[in-house]
């Protein structure tokens, strides 16, 4: 299996065949309206804005498993993402990321890479808390909280995870080096 092979919901309901991103860089990350690393859709904007004519695709999945932090329905995220950071790229259904009803997706790219890229002793003492408050995280592999962001190159292989503590910004340099 690869990426490719698989098919998500957009927030309208329709299918999307992720099939239609080959070729392209992809960065998948699960989101939450309400959550402290919300502010981070500023630099996944800017990301986009800067890097999508050259073929980066962002897409963003919206999950509530986290502390309810995303508690609206599909077309509510929607309409917060845009009104206040602005945001233009894909955002698909509301989904889990872990557990008995975790997308399929995310079962895949958590398979690829098991391990968030955690830097710096700040952010390795804030994801160790996260990690305990995290009440869906139970296996290795599960995603501990909103906005882990996975790297994906033009081949659709998952090159790179990144903590929620990671602001995608730095992610910068490693895209930069897909394109």
């Amino acid at each position: 299996m690869s990426i490719y092979d698989y098919k998500v919901l957009k927030r309208d309901g329709k299918e999307f065949d992720l099939s239609s991103c080959k070729g392209k860089v992809m960065v998948v990350v699960n989101t939450a309206t309400g959550c402290g690393f919300t502010p981070q859709y500023e630099a996944l904007e800017n990301l986009y804005e800067k890097y999508h004519d050259k073929g980066l695709e962002i897409l963003d999945f919206p999950c509530n498993q986290f502390g309810h932090q995303a508690p609206g329905e599909n077309d509510e995220i929607h309409e917060f993402c845009t009104a206040k950071y602005k945001t233009q790229f894909d955002q698909f259904a509301k989904i889990d990321v872990n557990g008995e009803n975790e997308s399929k997706l995310f079962t895949y790219l958590k398979n690829e890479i098991k391990d968030d890229e955690i830097k710096g002793l700040k952010n390795k003492i804030s994801m160790k808390s996260i990690a305990a408050i995290s009440k869906t995280c139970k296996k290795d592999g599960d995603i501990i909280w909103n906005f882990t962001k996975f790297l994906v190159d033009r081949e659709g292989n998952v090159v790179n995870r990144y903590s929620p503590t990671y602001d995608p910004a730095d992610m910068e340099e490693d895209i930069k080096k897909l394109m």
